[in-house]
């Protein structure tokens, strides 16, 4: 792959990243609410399970889905009841200062985060899309270097919407201000339900 060809995938690859989603709102939120270090974990899962969700898409398990009528539409149910379900968690988290020290609950872990792209409808959308425009042919190779554009930018995107997350955190430096920074990080997860109503 030449330069030519190559920066339009990382220019794909990062615009496609970078912007807000499910996936980008969560780690936001989890900056807010656990700062950098706690969060490194969902940021790997993210950074690593979407590539590999990529791979596994571009080598042929869209096959699967096409063979089982109806699994399209389990997959939007199961992504509604699951972002609702994050929207809800993000919504009632305490802020700091709560009175125990484990109140505000556990950001998502490497398995949770990683899991979580499979029911992510933004996270179909753009696996679909990079391998239709930039892996037609599905060849290995190609699979293989879309899926590492991604590993690559997603450094800078995770790392780029925790540290926002902080950063809002510090601005809203009291509870009361904290918790409604959840309620809107939460609004706006399920606003990303309009994404899933347009999948059918």
């Amino acid at each position: 792959m030449t330069l030519v060809t190559l920066l339009p995938l990382v220019g794909f690859c990062l615009s496609s990243a970078l912007s807000p989603g499910p996936n980008n709102l969560m780690l936001m939120a989890s900056g807010a609410n656990f700062g950098l270090r706690r969060s490194v974990p969902h940021m790997a899962g993210v950074g690593l399970g979407f590539p590999a969700m990529v791979a596994l898409v571009g080598l042929g398990v869209m096959g699967l889905f096409d063979r089982v009528p109806g699994s399209y539409e389990v997959l939007r149910i199961l992504s509604a009841l699951y972002l609702l379900w994050l929207a809800w968690k993000i919504a009632t988290a305490q802020p700091t200062g709560a009175a125990q020290p484990d109140a505000r609950g556990r950001p998502l872990s490497f398995l949770q985060a990683s899991a979580f792209q499979w029911v992510n409808p933004k996270a179909w959308s753009m696996a679909l899309s990079a391998i239709t425009l930039f892996a037609a042919s599905r060849d290995v190779l190609g699979v293989a270097r879309v899926a590492g554009v991604y590993v690559s930018v997603s450094v800078l995107t995770t790392t780029s919407w925790v540290l926002l997350g902080i950063f809002a955190a510090r601005l809203l430096d009291t509870p009361r201000r904290l918790v409604w920074l959840n309620r809107a990080m939460a609004l706006l997860l399920a606003a990303t339900l309009l994404q899933v109503l347009r999948l059918g």
